[in-house]
């Protein structure tokens, strides 16, 4: 190893950054339905517990279902209600995209964005139709 070649892989070290700043790096579609995938399904393992304690409390007695839609008139949990519909509607249709991904169905680049902004849009459209529900 000569002198020249220590001297470029210095300057290559240094040109490299030291930290990736997030906001900066421009992600492209797919990538942020596979990260919203992955927040969406955290999300649904987090509010399940709450949602099924609702369900037992509502199917307990009279009281408790007239406490939990007491509850449920509450704008934050009204507002969280909609975030979990949300996300259980972009969890489903992004690992409906993920398996036929995994069959190289729609698994090329331009048929990949499509689906990638099918799956962010119809998640949206799905939250806002449950807003007009829960209104």
């Amino acid at each position: 190893m000569g002198p020249g070649r220590d001297e470029a892989m210095r300057a290559t070290r240094t040109a490299r950054p030291v930290h990736l700043d997030l906001r900066r790096i421009a992600q492209p579609v797919g990538a942020w339905t596979s990260i919203l995938h992955r927040i969406s399904g955290v999300g649904l393992i987090a509010g399940t517990p709450v949602l099924a304690w609702m369900l037992a409390r509502s199917l307990a007695s009279p009281e408790g279902y007239a406490r939990v839609t007491g509850l449920l008139q509450a704008w934050p949990l009204r507002l969280a209600a909609l975030l979990w519909i949300w996300m259980l509607a972009h969890h489903l249709l992004a690992g409906v995209r993920h398996l036929l991904s995994d069959v190289d169905i729609g698994s090329r680049l331009a048929p990949a964005r499509r689906s990638a902004w099918v799956v962010n849009l119809a998640a949206v459209a799905i939250a806002l139709l449950a807003a007009g529900v829960l209104a």
